[in-house]
C-alpha cells in the first residue's frame, strides 16, 4: 500500500474535525491528533508492521501471564495438598476450579466464554474480526483456574483468544478495516505458538493454515514479525527454557518407514476417535438448558476420572516430557490399580488408557464450562501413542526403533489429524527437536494421518460448527470472500408491492407509472407473506387494453418465483449457486416467511467484486 496523498490527509482531517483552539485539551481531542499524525506521517504498510509487532509483544506477555499463573494454582494444590495430605484432593480441586470460573462469567464477566481458537474463526467470519474488550480479560481470569485446578485442558487456545482480542481492539482503535484485523488476529495467534513453543516457522504455518490467511509477502511480514516479536518476549521472560526440552539424537533409518506408515494409520484412526468423542459430548452438553447441571456433570465426572488417573490432570506435559526421556514409569507409578510399572505391557496397558480417557476428560472440562484448548490434549495423547507403537515394535521383535523419535513423531500425526495442520505438525515438532533429521517419518506420518481423518470428518474440530454451517473461512477464495459479503447490504427495498386483489388499472397507477423498476412482489397486506411476483413483460400485452383494467387481477397473472432467498437459511454462496440455477437478475427475499425486498445479480456481483478488491489489498 502507498502513503495516503494530500488530499486524502485532508479529507481524514475534516472527517476527525480538529478540536477548536479555544477548546481544552480532552483525551478525545489528542486520539484524534494521534489519528490524524498518524494518517499524515505512517504509511498504512508501515503501520501494520508496527501494530504486528505490538501484537506479537502483547501474545507473548499474555502467554507470559496464562503459563505463570497456571502453574501457581497447579503448585500450590498438586505440590503442596496431594502430595503431603491425601489424593481425594484430586477429585475435589477440578469441581472447585470450575464452580469459580463459573462465577467468574456470571457473575464478573456478564457473557459467555467461548472456546479459543474456534470463537476466534467465528469472529473472522461472522463478526468481521470484531472482539469484545470483555475478551482480553476473559481467558486470562477463567483459563488459568480451569487448568491449574486439574481441567484436562491446554492453554494455547486461550492465549490465542486473549492476543485475537488484544489485535481485534487495537484495529478498531485505530479505524482499521476487517482484512487488517483479521491479518492481525493471524499475528497474534503467530505470536502465541510462538512464545509457547519457541517455534516461530511452525507458529507462522499455523496462522496460516487455521485462519486460512493468503500466504503473500504483504501478509507474510507482518506474521513473521509478530512470531519474531513473540519468541523475543518469550527469551526476555524464560529465558531459554522451553515446553518440551528436547533434542532429536537418534538418526532415521531407512528400515523405519513402514513402522511410521503403521503410526501414521494408528493416529489417523485416533484423530478419528478424538473427534467423535469431543463432537458428542459437546452435543450432549449442549441438551443440558441449566449451566449448574453441566457444572455438576462435569465437574463430576472429570472429578472422578483424575482422581483414578491423575495423570489426566492439567495439560500433561509433564506426562509428555516424561515419555520423550524414556522414562513412562514416572508418570504412571501412581495408577489407581497399583499395577507393577517395571512390566512393559502394563506400562502399555496404562498408557493406551491415558489415551482414551485424555479426550473424554478434555470434553467434560469444555462441557461443565471450563475454558482451556485442545492443542495440548492432542500433544498428549499424540505422544503416547507414538511411544505405544514404539514398545510394542521393540518387544515383539520385529525392529528396533526410537522410542523418543516415535513419542514426537506421534504427536505430529494425531495434530494433522485432528488440527487438521499437517505442515504446523510438521515444522513444530522439527523445531522443537533443533533440527530436521526427522522431517521424513514427520512428513510420511502427517500426512497419512491427516488424509485419514480428513476423509471421515471435513472440518477440524476447531472448524467443525462453522464448516457444517458454509460459514468458515477456507483458502478457496471465491469462498471467502462469499462468507465475509454482508447479505444485508445487498438487500434493495425500493420495489413498489402489489396487493394480489389490485386490478389491472390499480396496478399500472399504483406501480408501473411510480416505478422504474421491471419486477413487482405480490404481498399479502394482513400477513406480509410473498405470494408471487409479478413481470412487466408480463403484463406488457395487455396494459394498454382499457377494457381489461377492471376484471384482470394481480392474483391471476402474478408468476411463482424462480428461487426465493431467505434470511438466516441461505449464505452468499447459496445465493450465488439460484442465480446461477435460475438465470434470474432480481431474486426476492424472505425472513420469517415475510418479504423484506429483492438482490440483484448486478448489486451482488458489485459486492463480491468490491470485497474481493478489500480482501486482496
Amino acid at each position: 500500500m502507498i502513503p495516503l496523498d494530500v488530499k486524502k490527509t485532508r479529507a481524514i482531517s475534516r472527517t476527525l474535525e480538529m478540536p477548536k483552539q479555544s477548546e481544552m485539551p480532552t483525551s478525545k481531542n489528542i486520539y484524534r491528533k494521534i489519528l490524524i499524525w498518524r494518517y499524515k506521517y505512517i504509511s498504512q504498510r508501515k503501520f501494520i508492521y508496527i501494530l504486528s509487532v505490538l501484537v506479537g509483544f502483547l501474545s507473548g506477555v499474555a502467554a507470559l501471564i496464562l503459563k505463570n499463573l497456571t502453574h501457581f494454582f497447579q503448585h500450590l494444590l498438586e505440590g503442596n495438598l496431594v502430595r503431603y495430605y491425601h489424593n481425594a484432593f484430586y477429585f475435589v480441586f477440578p469441581i472447585i476450579g470450575l464452580a469459580i470460573v463459573y462465577f467468574i462469567v456470571k457473575f464478573i464477566l456478564k457473557e459467555k466464554v467461548d472456546h479459543g481458537i474456534p470463537s476466534t474463526l467465528f469472529a473472522i467470519s461472522k463478526r468481521k474480526g470484531i472482539i469484545t474488550r470483555k475478551k482480553i480479560f476473559a481467558s486470562i481470569l477463567t483459563a488459568p483456574l480451569t487448568v491449574g485446578f486439574g481441567g484436562s485442558v491446554g492453554l494455547e487456545g486461550p492465549t490465542v483468544a486473549t492476543g485475537a482480542a488484544i489485535s481485534s481492539n487495537i484495529a478498531r482503535l485505530f479505524h482499521l478495516n476487517q482484512t487488517t484485523r483479521s491479518l492481525l488476529i493471524g499475528c497474534a495467534a503467530a505470536g502465541a505458538l510462538s512464545s509457547i513453543f519457541k517455534a516461530p516457522i511452525a507458529a507462522i504455518i499455523f496462522a496460516i493454515e487455521v485462519f486460512s490467511l493468503d500466504l503473500t509477502l504483504a501478509s507474510l511480514l507482518p506474521l513473521l514479525l509478530a512470531s519474531l516479536s513473540a519468541i523475543i518476549t518469550s527469551h526476555f521472560f524464560f529465558g531459554s527454557d522451553v515446553l518440551l526440552p528436547f533434542k532429536s539424537e537418534a538418526i532415521f533409518s531407512i528400515k523405519d518407514v513402514p513402522f511410521y506408515i503403521i503410526l501414521g494409520v494408528v493416529t489417523g484412526l485416533t484423530s478419528i476417535y478424538f473427534t467423535e468423542v469431543y463432537d458428542r459430548i459437546q452435543k450432549f452438553f449442549d441438551t443440558i438448558d441449566s449451566p449448574i447441571k453441566r457444572l455438576l456433570i462435569g465437574g463430576i465426572g472429570l472429578g472422578v476420572l483424575v482422581y483414578f488417573i491423575p495423570p489426566l490432570y492439567g495439560e500433561g506435559f509433564e506426562v509428555i516430557n516424561n515419555l520423550i526421556a524414556g522414562n513412562p514409569e514416572e508418570a504412571l507409578k501412581n495408577n489407581f490399580m497399583h499395577l507393577d510399572v517395571t512390566n512393559v505391557w502394563v506400562v502399555i496397558f496404562l498408557l493406551i488408557g491415558l489415551v482414551f480417557f485424555k479426550i473424554i476428560a478434555s470434553a467434560l472440562t469444555f462441557g461443565a464450562g471450563g475454558v482451556g484448548g485442545i492443542f495440548a490434549p492432542t500433544l498428549f495423547m499424540g505422544s503416547i501413542l507414538g511411544n505405544c507403537v514404539a514398545k510394542i515394535i521393540n518387544i515383539t521383535g520385529f525392529s528396533s526403533v526410537s522410542e523418543s523419535n516415535f513419542t514426537l513423531v506421534g504427536m505430529a500425526g494425531l495434530m494433522a489429524g485432528v488440527l487438521h495442520a499437517p505442515l504446523t505438525a510438521i515444522f513444530l515438532i522439527a523445531e522443537v527437536t533443533g533440527g530436521y533429521e526427522l522431517f521424513i517419518p514427520l512428513m510420511l506420518t502427517s500426512v497419512i494421518s491427516y488424509s485419514i481423518a480428513k476423509y471421515v470428518h471435513p472440518y477440524s474440530v476447531y472448524a467443525m460448527e462453522l464448516g457444517r454451517k458454509g460459514e468458515l473461512i477456507t483458502h478457496d477464495k471465491d469462498h471467502a470472500v462469499l462468507t465475509l459479503m454482508d447479505m444485508n447490504k445487498v438487500i434493495e427495498c425500493n420495489f413498489i408491492a402489489i396487493n394480489p386483489h389490485m386490478n389491472l388499472g390499480e396496478m399500472i397507477k399504483k406501480a408501473v407509472v411510480k416505478s422504474n423498476r421491471n419486477i413487482f412482489p405480490v404481498v399479502d397486506e394482513e400477513t406480509s407473506k410473498l405470494l408471487g411476483i409479478i413481470l412487466l413483460d408480463d403484463i406488457r400485452p395487455i396494459m394498454f387494453d382499457q377494457t381489461l383494467y377492471e376484471t384482470v387481477f394481480a392474483r391471476e397473472v402474478m408468476q411463482k418465483p424462480p428461487e426465493i432467498i431467505e434470511v438466516g437459511a441461505d449464505r452468499m454462496t447459496d445465493i450465488m449457486k439460484k442465480f446461477q440455477k435460475s438465470g434470474a437478475w432480481n431474486l426476492p427475499v424472505i425472513e420469517n416467511k415475510k418479504y423484506i425486498g429483492f438482490i440483484s445479480k448486478s448489486k451482488l456481483l458489485t459486492a463480491y467484486r468490491n470485497k474481493l478488491i478489500e480482501v486482496t489489498s
